[in-house]
C-alpha cells in the first residue's frame, strides 16, 4: 500500500512538473506596459529611423559643418622627362683645330621636377550668411527632434491600441470560457433531466446548440487574440509567435491633471511646436539670402617648394634649382549685381515665411478643435464606461436569478439563454468601454503634449 502511494506521489510530481514546463513560459512572459514601451523604444524600426535622422541633424549642426573653420589643402607633384638630342653645326669651323665642328649628341638627358605646397583659405566675413546658416542648422536639429517625438508619440498610440485590444480580447476570452462552462453544465443537467423524464429532448438539443455557438465564439476570440499578439510582436520587434500575457488593469488620470495639461496644450503640442520651428527656419532663410547683398572677405596663405633638375645641353651645363615660397593675402569680393538672383531668393524666402505664419494660424485652429473633440470623446466614453459597469452588475443579478429559476423549472431554456446572452454582452461592452475610454485619454494626452510624460 505504501509503495503504491509513493508511486502515485511520484507520478503526481512528474505530472505537475510537466504542466509547469509546458505552461511556465506563458506565465513567465507577462508583458507589462513599461516593458512594452521599453521594447518599442529600443526595437521599433520607425523609432530607430527617426533616431538616425536626429543623429544626421546633430552632425549637420556641428562646428565641422558650420563653415567657420578654415580649409587646408596639400598638393604635390613630380615630373620626369628623358631626352636624346643631336646638335649639328653645318659650315661651322672649330677655332682650335681649324676643322669642321663636330656634332654634339646627348643620350638619355633626364629632366626632373618636384613640387609640394600647403594652401590655406579662411573666410573672415561672408555677409553673415554663415552665421545665420549655422543658426538655421541648429533649428533644423530642433525640428528633427520634434519630428522624432511625433513619431514616438504615434508609435506609442499604435502600441497601446494593440496592447489594449489584446487586454480586451483576453477579458472577453475569460467571459466566453465561463459562458461555455455554464452551457456545458446546462447540457449535463438537461441530459439528466431528460433521462429521468423531467424534460424533453428539445431542451437537450437547445443546450447542445448553445454549447456549439459558445465554442465557436470562443475559438474566434482566441484566433483574434493570437493575431493581435502577432501585431504587437511586430511593433516591439519580437518573434512573431512569442507568447505573453498583458496587464488588464487600467488607471485613469484625474480630472485635475487633465485640466492642467489642457492649460499648457498650446505650448506643448508637437504639431504647433514644429510649426514654430519652421517659422524660425524660414526667418533664417531670409537672412541667409540677404547676405548676398554684402561683400565677402577672405584670407589666403600658401607655402610651397619646387625643385628642378635640368640636364646639360649643347649650350647649358645643367643645374639643380630649389625654391621655397611663402605667400599670404587678403581678398575682398563684392558682387554688386548678380543678375537679380539674390533679390529673387529674398523675395521667395519672405513668401515662404508668410506661408508658414498662415499655416500656424490654420494649425492652431485645427489643434484647438482636435483637443476639444478629444476632450468631449474622453468625457463621453468615461460616462459610457460608468454606465456599462452598472449594467454588468444589473445583468449579473438578473442572470443569477434566472439561473435559480431555471434550475427550479420556473423559466424556459430560451429565457435562461437570453439572460446569459445579455450578461455576455454587458461584460464585453463594459470591457470595450473601458479600453475605449483609456485610448481616448491617450489621444487627448498626445494632443496636449503630455503622452510621453505620464506613468503608464
Amino acid at each position: 500500500m505504501k509503495s503504491t502511494m509513493n508511486y502515485k506521489h511520484r507520478y503526481l510530481i512528474r505530472f505537475v512538473l510537466f504542466l509547469f514546463l509546458v505552461s511556465g513560459n506563458v506565465f513567465a512572459q507577462k508583458l507589462t506596459k513599461q516593458e512594452a514601451i521599453r521594447l518599442t523604444l529600443e526595437n521599433n524600426y520607425g523609432i530607430l529611423i527617426a533616431t538616425n535622422n536626429i543623429d544626421v541633424a546633430k552632425n549637420n549642426k556641428g562646428l565641422l559643418n558650420s563653415g567657420y573653420l578654415p580649409t587646408l589643402a596639400a598638393n604635390a607633384g613630380a615630373n620626369y622627362q628623358e631626352t636624346t638630342s643631336n646638335t649639328s653645326f653645318p659650315g661651322a669651323i672649330n677655332p682650335d683645330t681649324g676643322l669642321p665642328r663636330e656634332d654634339i649628341e646627348i643620350d638619355g638627358a633626364e629632366t626632373q621636377r618636384y613640387n609640394a605646397s600647403l594652401n590655406f583659405n579662411y573666410t573672415l566675413f561672408d555677409g553673415l550668411g554663415r552665421y545665420y546658416n549655422y543658426k538655421r542648422l541648429k533649428e533644423q536639429y530642433n525640428l528633427t527632434e520634434l519630428q522624432a517625438r511625433e513619431t514616438i508619440e504615434n508609435t506609442m498610440l499604435q502600441l497601446f491600441s494593440v496592447y489594449y485590444e489584446i487586454a480586451r480580447l483576453t477579458e472577453n476570452e475569460q467571459v466566453l470560457e465561463e459562458t461555455l462552462r455554464i452551457s456545458k453544465e446546462r447540457v449535463t443537467r438537461s441530459t439528466y433531466q431528460f433521462e429521468y423524464g423531467q424534460n424533453t429532448k428539445l431542451n437537450v438539443l437547445n443546450a447542445e446548440v448553445d454549447v456549439a455557438n459558445d465554442s465557436i465564439n470562443l475559438l474566434n476570440t482566441k484566433q483574434q487574440l493570437a493575431n493581435t499578439k502577432r501585431d504587437l510582436n511586430v511593433i516591439v520587434d519580437n518573434e512573431l509567435e512569442e507568447q505573453f500575457t498583458v496587464d488588464t488593469i487600467v488607471k485613469f488620470i484625474s480630472r485635475l491633471e487633465i485640466d492642467s495639461y489642457l492649460e499648457k496644450s498650446v505650448d506643448n503640442n508637437v504639431t504647433l511646436l514644429q510649426n514654430e520651428s519652421n517659422i524660425r527656419i524660414s526667418d533664417y532663410d531670409i537672412k541667409v539670402s540677404k547676405s548676398g547683398y554684402l561683400p565677402t572677405i577672405g584670407l589666403t596663405g600658401s607655402y610651397g617648394w619646387n625643385e628642378n633638375r635640368n640636364p646639360p645641353s649643347a649650350f647649358f651645363p645643367g643645374n639643380v634649382a630649389d625654391t621655397y615660397t611663402l605667400a599670404g593675402g587678403l581678398s575682398l569680393s563684392w558682387n554688386l549685381f548678380d543678375g537679380g538672383g539674390t533679390i529673387t531668393r529674398v523675395k521667395n524666402a519672405k513668401i515662404a515665411l508668410d506661408s508658414q505664419e498662415l499655416a500656424k494660424i490654420q494649425v492652431e485652429q485645427q489643434v484647438k478643435r482636435d483637443i476639444a473633440n478629444a476632450l468631449g470623446n474622453y468625457e463621453n466614453r468615461l460616462k459610457v464606461y460608468e454606465i456599462q459597469q452598472q449594467n454588468v452588475v444589473t445583468n449579473q443579478n438578473n442572470f443569477e436569478r434566472s439561473k435559480e429559476r431555471f434550475n427550479l423549472g420556473q423559466i424556459t431554456s430560451i429565457e435562461f439563454r437570453q439572460a446569459q446572452i445579455n450578461l455576455i454582452q454587458a461584460q464585453t461592452n463594459k470591457t470595450l468601454a473601458k479600453y475605449d475610454a483609456k485610448l481616448a485619454e491617450l489621444q487627448l494626452l498626445q494632443l496636449t503634449g503630455q503622452l510621453l510624460n505620464i506613468d503608464f
